[in-house]
């Protein structure tokens, strides 16, 4: 079982890993601009962060659904799963395109920061919108063969999608001097190539396979797949995720728009000791991903055994790499920071908040296991039940505390921060700590 825990884990770091560094290298081109560009590229990316985090069940939904269907063996199921993702994925970027004008008197609402810093975070914004159908479409594409139990073809869809952001995002602001609308660019063009690459791919498989995939897009099977029966389920799964995230991306979205509230420079800190969070979140979904293919499938095939077990080696290995994380940060995170900006006085002000970057891992690696595990179940509810439980506790401390100290203290800029770093960790430990105790009902009862 571990082996086939890493045959599945380990494509999907290498694909998450990716994400991370591919921001890590934004951050870093205009981190050596101004703290003004950090800014920036902070909220242009918190902005769809808050709006593509919100249609993560058109990934998390698909692959849920599409693990069962090849544990059952219904190809048949699997595949209709895929034409309902890709409608629906479709029909939602349009729709944020045709609304981007109103969406953009929203983000001075929510966001806070110098004038220099919103005209270049909406500058990003316009020019970035346009990738919403090859998004969309991707997370769809993405879900789908990790419900198949294939995780190397997401990977190298993201691999190519990600060396073209890179590369085009150098050329645009270094060589071209296009400034921060060139990292959007390049994010719009290496999106529609991994949305290419993701349909070839689909294409390949389907003729490779044509002995149990007999499916062939016409009127009649779009119907069939998109019939109200099927659909209600699926909506009523991806509808539980979908307030899962929403309340995910108001947690996220919030400690940017805080950060800025406390100051410019809070705001910079804050956005690189989060690309510590971010870096670890991917790779511990390398193996929440695994878990929603194996739990999917075994829930599918009706093998509790194995669907124990998975889960217990699942969480042994997210207790080994926390250990290997906290270690990591506590020897490198210093030198770690010093990749992204040449500020000083941002590095220094870091310091200061370096404690929680050591924390992260603990509180966090339960939460996303058991979600890749709940996903592969969907056991929709109960992930939309710790999060509302957990989001409420975050804001409820988070501002408990900031009264209290603006009450009875003086509430220090480092005292707000930490505040702000405290409820997070707490969001995060209580997530996993409520998942937990519904596995046995929620998760392993499925297999009987």
């Amino acid at each position: 079982m571990n082996k086939r825990i890493l045959g599945l884990a380990l494509p999907n770091i290498v694909t998450n890993i990716t994400v991370p560094l591919l921001g890590m290298v934004d951050m870093a081109i205009v981190g050596h601009l101004s703290a003004a560009h950090i800014g920036a590229i902070t909220i242009g990316a918190s902005i769809f962060n808050l709006i593509y985090w919100n249609f993560g069940f058109l990934r998390m939904g698909t692959s849920g659904f599409t693990a069962q269907a090849f544990g059952a063996q219904r190809w048949d199921e699997a595949q209709k799963t895929l034409v309902r993702a890709c409608a629906i994925a479709l029909a939602i970027a349009l729709a944020l395109i045709a609304l981007q004008w109103p969406i953009s008197l929203l983000v001075p609402v929510i966001f806070e920061g110098g004038s220099e810093v919103m005209k270049m975070a909406l500058t990003y914004f316009f020019i970035r919108i346009w990738a919403a159908p090859a998004t969309l479409g991707l997370y769809a594409v993405k879900g789908w063969f990790i419900g198949m139990q294939d995780s190397k073809t997401p990977m190298w869809i993201a691999i190519a999608l990600n060396c073209v952001n890179i590369l085009a995002s150098l050329l645009f602001v270094l060589v071209l001097h296009w400034d921060i609308a060139g990292v959007a660019l390049g994010t719009v063009i290496a999106n529609y190539t991994g949305l290419a690459l993701g349909i070839h791919f689909l294409r390949r498989k389907m003729r490779r396979e044509r002995h149990i995939f007999g499916f062939r897009l016409s009127v009649s099977s779009l119907k069939s797949a998109l019939r109200w029966d099927d659909m209600r389920r699926f909506f009523k799964v991806n509808g539980d995720i979908f307030l899962r995230t929403l309340c995910l991306s108001a947690v996220f979205t919030f400690i940017t728009a805080a950060s800025g509230r406390i100051g410019d420079q809070v705001l910079a800190v804050d956005a690189l000791l989060l690309q510590f969070f971010t870096l670890f979140s991917y790779v511990m979904d390398g193996f929440a991903y695994a878990g929603e293919s194996l739990v999917g499938r075994y829930i599918g095939a009706r093998d509790p055994k194995n669907l124990r077990l998975s889960v217990r080696l699942l969480l042994l290995w997210g207790l080994a790499l926390t250990a290997l994380f906290t270690t990591l940060y506590a020897l490198f995170g210093d030198g770690f920071l010093h990749l992204f900006t040449r500020e000083e006085a941002i590095i220094d002000a870091a310091g200061d908040y370096m404690a929680w970057v050591l924390v992260i891992p603990v509180c966090g690696f339960t939460a996303f296991l058991f979600d890749g595990i709940f996903i592969g179940a969907t056991a929709s509810r109960t992930m939309r039940n710790a999060m509302f439980a957990a989001t409420a506790a975050f804001f409820a401390l988070y501002f408990g505390l900031k009264a209290l100290y603006t009450i009875h203290y003086a509430l220090t800029t480092p005292t707000w921060n930490h505040i702000l770093w405290l409820a997070f960790m707490v969001y995060l430990l209580l997530r996993g700590l409520l998942q937990g105790m519904r596995v046995k009902k929620d998760v392993y009862r499925q297999a009987t």
